[in-house]
């Protein structure tokens, strides 16, 4: 490891970036795995790239806020659109995700050939966290401590709502919003976490986490403080270690934390496939 690399103020601020964005999503990933919708989060996340397109698109340049934007805007507008068509009945949710999400990503990739910054998309689609700037930080630090405080305040009626929506409402718990909180808190996760992992690899940070967390402790709070501590330390490591490896930040966290979650996939205590079990 390059000791120099670690005194250099671009690499240090990616460092402090990578373990907030990491500990911020890493706790919210408890919410994923508990809801059972990583599947969603795949799909939103591939949204945002018809939203960075159309951004460009609009005002004719590639910027940190016309990406952060447009990105927020397409996985909003796709993730409670599927909530909002799934109050029908007549469609589930999952199927109106699919069908708005595939439809809009089509619409990004018709518009890609009309956008004269596609290389610079790739910056995009797999993170640069090492290029990360002031609007950038203010971004995840800002989006991150929201999300943070939000669900700290609301976490009773959240899990209410995840686990027995029918006893939430029973109890005053206005669960439609709950359902609509929970997908513009995700959404908000994902856009944080753009310009360190960008939007193809976002939803390793926000299920990698917590699905290791759930092989090694079946304590409900431990998901969210644990999924967060893996998160941060895990992204952290692995923004130390790309330098050494030469592979790019975004790709090495998710790798990283893809090989957490196999060791305690083989070697968790209680689950832990080479573990023996105990009677």
């Amino acid at each position: 490891m390059d000791l120099e690399l670690i005194h250099n103020p671009f690499y240090q601020r990616a460092l402090a970036t990578a373990g907030f964005i990491g500990f911020a999503n890493g706790f919210f990933s408890g919410f994923v795995v508990l809801r059972r919708n990583a599947l969603s989060v795949s799909a939103l996340s591939h949204t945002m790239l018809p939203g960075i397109a159309l951004g460009i698109f609009l005002t004719g340049a590639l910027s940190q806020w016309n990406a952060f934007f447009g990105a927020m805007f397409a996985a909003l507008l796709v993730g409670l659109g599927s909530v909002a068509v799934a109050r029908g009945n007549r469609v589930e949710q999952g199927t109106a995700l699919a069908v708005l999400y595939t439809a809009a990503f089509a619409a990004g990739i018709a518009l890609l050939p009309k956008l004269d910054t596609r290389q610079e998309l790739e910056h995009w689609l797999f993170g640069d966290i090492i290029a990360v700037g002031n609007t950038d930080i203010w971004i995840a630090f800002g989006i991150g401590a929201f999300t943070l405080l939000i669900t700290n305040l609301l976490m009773r009626p959240i899990l209410l709502t995840l686990f027995e929506s029918n006893v939430a409402a029973a109890q005053g718990v206005p669960v439609r919003f709950i359902q609509y909180l929970i997908f513009a808190l995700l959404v908000l996760a994902l856009v944080s976490s753009l310009q360190a992992v960008g939007c193809v690899l976002s939803v390793g940070l926000l299920v990698t986490p917590a699905a290791t967390v759930s092989l090694l402790t079946d304590r409900t709070s431990a998901l969210f403080w644990g999924g967060g501590l893996i998160g941060g330390v895990g992204s952290v490591v692995a923004v130390l270690l790309s330098g050494t490896l030469g592979i790019a930040p975004g790709p090495a966290i998710v790798i990283v934390l893809g090989l957490l979650f196999i060791a305690a996939y083989l070697f968790s205590p209680k689950y832990g496939l080479l573990t023996p079990r105990r009677r």
